[in-house]
């Protein structure tokens, strides 16, 4: 918007490329403005030639005279906020700000209030919210991304799946992920108890604050950045059809991978698993008693893999005598691992046919989630 701004007034031709998820609102706020408007395909990876990212550096090259200004790794992104907005947040809370929350995009904005902030007072926390199907929170607690993690999601502003060139993770003490659901119905929150029409990574935003604000004192004060207004979203998470037809506003809790758990149906008391140097024989007599469609491969704690009854199948019609060669041999990656405290609409996202199990992660070992077992605890829970 503050280009399409920049550009009105000074009569410069402006062409935005946005992902087709981005509200019908902001398309028209920015085409009323003079700019131009190209919608492209969300469920691409960065590189493709169709992505957004593709098309407006392809857009750059091929126009005469073009300027991109890629806000994800053009540096004067984080500078701004260092020069202004961290500035303004440590005037106004006449340095007593203790922690600063905002949320995750091209991260200009959280890495350059960071940098400000902790210049002036290094004990400040700086809170970062991120959403499901994003890399952030899984990169800032291991340094590493996991491609099963990065999926489509519907909120918009934050998250991402790819690292942009103004983050600077160590100007960054937690990383919150905030699921799509809860970010809507915070934004919802916000404007009918507080008066706050804001937009729904603000949701996201302020779900992530009152998370850190459970355990502070009356002495701390938190600042939450709200960067977007709700006009933006009123056919969206302000449409209580389109949050009845995303399932948001049925259900009166969020049901957990742990209450899956609870009411799951088992043959046997604990998780069924093999080694990675056990027979494949022994793998197929497990899942044959206990009537079960996959097996995890763990030893000594670490998770090495997983079988599938359709990967034993491929297997054994492959060679009927591989049953006696050992599992890691044919098992597939491991699957992602979940926590029971995930909600169960993000894990209904994450499994698919390539992906049919997750683990989850106990205090003491193992479970094991499957589609089967979140319908059995819907259809139980409805009768």
């Amino acid at each position: 918007m503050g280009l399409a701004l920049v550009a009105a007034v000074k009569g410069y031709r402006c062409i935005f490329t946005i992902p087709d998820k981005q509200s019908k609102e902001k398309i028209d706020a920015l085409r009323a403005l003079g700019a131009e408007v190209i919608v492209t395909p969300t469920n691409v990876l960065p590189e493709d030639p169709r992505s957004y990212y593709s098309v407006a550096k392809r857009l750059a090259q091929e126009i005469p005279n073009a300027f991109y200004p890629n806000q994800y790794d053009n540096l004067h992104n984080r500078q701004a906020h260092y020069e202004t907005t961290g500035p303004e947040i440590w005037e106004q809370t006449e340095g007593r700000i203790t922690h600063f929350v905002a949320g995750m995009g091209t991260t200009g904005t959280i890495c350059g209030v960071a940098q400000y902030l902790k210049e002036q007072n290094p004990n400040i926390q700086v809170i970062g919210v991120d959403t499901y199907g994003s890399l952030f929170q899984k990169l800032h607690e291991t340094g590493q991304i996991d491609p099963r993690e990065i999926y489509p999601y519907l909120t918009e502003g934050i998250g991402e799946d790819i690292v942009p060139g103004n983050l600077d993770l160590s100007l960054i003490d937690k990383v919150i992920k905030v699921s799509d659901r809860d970010g809507a119905l915070m934004a919802r929150k916000l404007a009918r108890y507080e008066g706050l029409f804001v937009g729904w990574s603000a949701g996201s935003a302020a779900f992530a604050a009152l998370k850190i604000a459970q355990n502070l004192t009356s002495r701390d004060l938190v600042v939450v950045l709200l960067p977007d207004h709700g006009t933006r979203y009123l056919n969206k998470i302000y449409n209580d059809a389109w949050m009845r037809a995303q399932g948001f506003l049925e259900r009166t809790s969020e049901l957990t991978v742990g209450d899956v758990l609870e009411h799951k149906e088992r043959k046997l008391p604990g998780l069924a698993t093999v080694g990675p140097h056990d027979p494949l024989r022994k793998a197929i007599e497990l899942m044959q008693t206990y009537e079960i469609s996959q097996i995890p491969v763990i030893e000594d704690g670490k998770v090495h893999g997983i079988l599938t009854e359709s990967r034993l199948l491929e297997v054994l019609m492959d060679d009927p005598h591989a049953r006696e060669n050992p599992v890691h041999q044919y098992a597939l990656d491991p699957p992602a691992i979940v926590l029971p405290s995930t909600p169960v609409d993000i894990v209904s996202k994450m499994l698919t046919r390539q992906m049919p199990a997750l683990l989850v992660q106990l205090d003491h070992g193992w479970d094991i989630i499957t589609r089967s077992d979140i319908l059995h605890l819907l259809v139980e829970g409805s009768s």
